[in-house]
């Protein structure tokens, strides 16, 4: 989605944190909009989301990050979240095969429910930090990646290492993705760049993006 409110940012970039419960991914989303990291983390009930604002190109993006929950009875709850995601983080854990194994199942959830409002989609292969413990090669993710189409990183929500460098990367390629379709007439206008709900963040809503330390 693509939203401007009171000339505070031009573009709102709704993007989804997928993947199995423990992979991290609410200490990835922590550590990008708040530089904090929790060792003791529950597990994320329904969904939760954060925000970051930031420049692409000159122009001023607002990230709306959900942290979409990984256990198996929270699916049906959490499905209706993906409409209108032009981005999603697919998480992994290297030190547990079987969080890897389910990445395939993720993506063809993503893509059933987010169609073709989802323009980028990222791998991650979070907890590069237990090196030591590694489970999934990184060769065999990069195949993965590749044959799905995907980009990849190893990262780790401990230590920082590429957290921001992913979505900085994911939130550039959605920019000039949309910024090609629009020139090229595949949409009415940039503001409406790309179809999906747009979500009022404005400031009676202000209060719905804070997330404790220790959710997941």
């Amino acid at each position: 989605m693509a939203h401007r409110v009171n000339h505070e940012y031009d573009y709102l970039f709704k993007i989804v944190l997928i993947g199995d419960s423990g992979v991290g991914k609410s200490n990835i989303l922590s550590r990008y909009t708040r530089n904090e990291f929790c060792l003791d983390s529950k597990s994320t009930i329904g969904v939760e989301f954060a925000t970051r604002t930031l420049q692409v190109e000159g122009k001023t993006v607002k990230a709306q990050i959900w942290d979409t929950a990984g256990q198996e009875r929270y699916r049906a709850i959490t499905s209706a979240y993906y409409r209108g995601a032009v981005g999603a983080l697919l998480v992994y854990d290297i030190t547990k095969s079987q969080t890897f194994n389910n990445t395939l199942q993720w993506l063809k959830e993503l893509r059933d429910h987010a169609g073709s409002n989802i323009v980028v989609i990222m791998m991650a292969g979070n907890k590069s930090d237990l090196n030591h413990l590694r489970a999934v090669s990184k060769e065999d993710a990069e195949s993965f990646a590749d044959k799905e189409g995907l980009s990849f990183l190893e990262t780790s929500a401990l230590d920082a290492t590429n957290i921001e460098k992913a979505f900085q990367k994911m939130l550039l390629d959605i920019y000039q993705i949309l910024s090609r379709r629009s020139l090229a007439g595949q949409e009415t206008s940039a503001t409406s760049l790309p179809r999906g709900t747009n979500i009022d963040v404005s400031k009676k809503n202000k209060n719905r993006n804070k997330i404790a330390c220790c959710s997941s």
